[in-house]
């Protein structure tokens, strides 16, 4: 059918943290649907059998019925094009591995633009879904063909370039339950967890506190082993070799079967094992020589490959491999049937969340086939069973059968090598008895383990291995955090800014501060134009030397670009000018604004404080948003808002006379003569900010007496300096 309109997406923009529609990043497009406006999804025909048939996924979004089958029942009813949107966006974001599900779809003042609104915990991939998502739905609708399985290839593809790993996402994952602060560093997976001096960094499953000695150490497959076994750790007996010939010396002098692997290898990349001559140890040598700068031989241990986790000196999960076999029908050869009985598996893949890598007839393959006197050509005949590989099929969960002694072994090989986070390869008959019974021992130690086998076992239950690093990296009761400070408003909130980084200077912490006075940490001065924008003030959360940090928050960068932490101690909202309008951002007056500005107040922390102009009815009332406690404050003390606040035994700050009086329902502390000195607008909230922060009276009064002195000495400086250029 010929379309009654097209959808043009006019444009896109990223708001980056906390914003007026929800907490995490999201992309804000602004879409023009022209003629479709009068046609809703009910007025299309055959339009929601063919979206759902592309899309079956959508039969489970709940939209506003709070139940499966809400939005089909919608579409069913009746809705426009850019709510569909919305939903097929998010859904095409999940079905490539993406997290989130936020969507909204609001009509602006001009009719037929709306603005769509979706999780993008990637830019690029949000972008490119909801590109995917207008050439799904113009397809729906004018009853054409759409290629869903090439859309599907494409946003996968850039989810393994551009998305964290596996092992990254399961930890900033259990931070985010946590909720300590994710700051992704690189387009890789360098994550910041927390906030300046309180941060942690990991990189998949590698810390700050992972030493590179360590880390040295482990690839040093020899000296591993001497380390070991210098603590009682059971290792097999092999040595370093130079040269084939002299690896079927060592493989007879340690008897036969005898393991040949890469001296600094890792994955299992290289390793042969179960050889049973001088020819095929000569064969594995080359092999393993392509895979490291060296080759070991050891003896052959009888038994199941094992990965055992180690985190702060603790096993926290294990994984057993099983042999890797296939069974013949009587018309396949050998590769057909490891291509249709083994990496025909979902669990096998090249993709970083397989936790099983495909089987391949290597140099080790053909070995074990050749033992068998079969090559992969070979017809296997109905039932006959070929073992094709020994190791890299670790995926069974054990972790329950770990016997306490081989528990606390590999707790001392993690630690002997002088690894935080390490995978440790042993192999054993049966892991439920101590090695000593069972001629057992640790092959490997390994940094930077993959975490996949231990999160998504082909057989067993999943372990939580992220939350164990984040425990490790934080204590409990510990997110992370750094104070941080927020102003909004539209007037006053540089002055305001001004006085409190001046107050919270007087802790000692070193302190970020950044204003549109400029960028600075401590007493170092960083940049002298405005610096509120995202980009500048995120940069102080990623400074491992900040101890505390002031944000000034003007309207335009909140709607913009949102705010750039995603928690505060204390949110600061100084006022709020219902006529101003961004009409660039198709922000109106009124409402609109009012939903910008009450941002600050939604991030303020259970433990925190949101300090409000009570002079402005509607800031005051953004305190029933407020997570934290909240403290009002008036020029005027007996003014009704902050009465009734006071009466429910909340906080409240206000002049009187030359006094400011800091209240609850049941004291009054003056600290007299100080209003005088200075602007209220910004010494009634910055005293405020500095109570929520636990300042005791003198502080406030030392540190606002000090401010004012500070500045009339630069006011006298100034007067001298433009006396003398005259």
């Amino acid at each position: 059918m010929k379309s009654p309109g097209d959808i043009r997406i006019l444009e896109i923009r990223t708001l980056r943290g906390p914003n007026r529609w929800t907490y995490p990043q999201v992309i804000e497009a602004l879409v023009d649907i022209g003629e479709l406006e009068d046609y809703p999804s009910n007025t299309l025909p055959g339009f929601v059998d063919r979206l759902v048939a592309w899309v079956p996924n959508l039969a489970e979004h709940r939209c506003s019925y709070g139940e499966p089958g809400g939005f089909v029942r919608r579409l069913q009813e009746g809705t426009w094009p850019c709510h569909i949107m919305e939903h097929v966006t998010l859904e095409l974001q999940n079905m490539a591995g993406m997290p989130g599900g936020f969507g909204k779809a609001r009509e602006t003042s001009t009719r037929g633009v709306y603005k769509v609104v979706v999780s993008a915990y990637q830019d690029d991939i949000a972008r490119a879904a909801l590109q995917e998502a207008r050439e799904l739905l113009l397809a729906a609708i004018e009853d054409r063909a759409y290629d869903m399985a090439a859309t599907m290839k494409r946003l996968r593809r850039m989810v393994d370039r551009l998305w964290l790993g596996p092992s990254t996402a399961c930890i900033v994952e259990a931070a985010e339950q946590r909720r300590i602060p994710i700051t992704r560093l690189n387009e890789g997976n360098l994550v910041q967890l927390g906030h300046g001096a309180n941060q942690r960094r990991i990189w998949t499953a590698e810390t700050d506190r992972t030493s590179a000695i360590a880390e040295g150490i482990s690839k040093d497959k020899d000296l591993t082993k001497q380390l070991l076994a210098s603590v009682g750790v059971p290792v097999p007996e092999g040595e370093f070799v130079r040269s084939a010939a002299q690896a079927r010396d060592v493989a007879e002098s340690l008897g036969f079967p005898v393991v040949v692997k890469p001296y600094d290898g890792n994955h299992g990349r290289g390793v042969c094992t179960n050889l049973m001559s001088g020819d095929e140890v000569e064969a594995a040598y080359a092999t393993a020589l392509e895979e490291g700068s060296g080759v070991l031989v050891e003896r052959f241990i009888r038994g199941y490959e094992h990965r055992l986790l180690v985190v702060a000196g603790r096993m926290v999960a294990a994984a057993r491999g099983d042999l890797a076999f296939v069974v013949g029908d009587g018309r396949q050869t050998i590769q057909q049937l490891i291509d249709s009985q083994l990496n025909s598996s979902p669990l096998r893949g090249a993709a970083e969340d397989s936790p099983l890598n495909p089987v391949k007839i290597d140099t080790a393959a053909r070995l074990e086939l050749a033992r068998q006197g079969l090559e992969a050509g070979s017809v296997l005949p109905e039932g006959q069973r070929v073992l094709i590989q020994r190791n890299g099929n670790v995926a069974i969960d054990c972790t329950a059968e770990v016997h306490p002694s081989t528990a606390k072994l590999v707790a001392l090989a993690a630690r002997v090598v002088g690894l935080d986070i390490a995978g440790i390869d042993l192999v054993a008959e049966d892991v439920s008895r101590p090695l000593s019974e069972q001629a057992g021992a640790v092959v490997e130690v390994n940094a930077g383990p993959g975490l996949l086998m231990h999160l998504k076992p082909a057989e067993g239950s999943p372990q939580p291995v992220g939350g164990a690093i984040v425990d490790h990296l934080f204590p409990p009761g510990d997110a992370g955090r750094i104070p941080v400070v927020g102003i909004a408003g539209h007037h006053g909130t540089t002055a305001v800014a001004r006085l409190v980084a001046h107050l919270l200077r007087a802790t000692g912490k070193r302190l970020g501060v950044a204003t549109r006075d400029g960028l600075t940490v401590g007493t170092r001065t960083i940049r002298t134009e405005d610096s509120t924008s995202w980009d500048a003030a995120r940069g102080l959360l990623m400074n491992r030397s900040v101890e505390a940090a002031v944000f000034e928050n003007p309207p335009r960068v909140m709607a913009a670009e949102g705010l750039a932490y995603d928690r505060c101690l204390v949110g600061v909202v100084t006022s709020l000018d219902r006529e101003a309008a961004f009409e660039d951002l198709r922000i109106e007056a009124g409402d609109p604004m009012w939903g910008v500005l009450r941002t600050q107040v939604d991030v303020v922390l259970p433990e925190g404080t949101a300090v409000l102009n009570a002079d402005d009815e509607q800031v005051a009332d953004m305190g029933r948003l407020c997570d934290g406690h909240v403290i009002l404050y008036g020029r005027d003390g007996t003014a009704p808002t902050i009465v009734a606040h006071r009466g429910t035994g909340r906080r409240a700050a206000f002049a009187r006379g030359r006094d400011l009086v800091l209240a609850d329902s049941r004291e009054e502390i003056v600290l007299a003569g100080l209003m005088a000195a200075g602007d209220a607008d910004a010494l009634l909230p910055a005293a405020a900010v500095a109570w929520a922060l636990s300042f005791t009276p003198e502080a406030i009064r030392t540190g606002i007496e000090s401010y004012h002195a500070s500045q009339a000495t630069r006011g006298r400086a100034a007067r001298v300096a433009h006396t003398a250029s005259n």
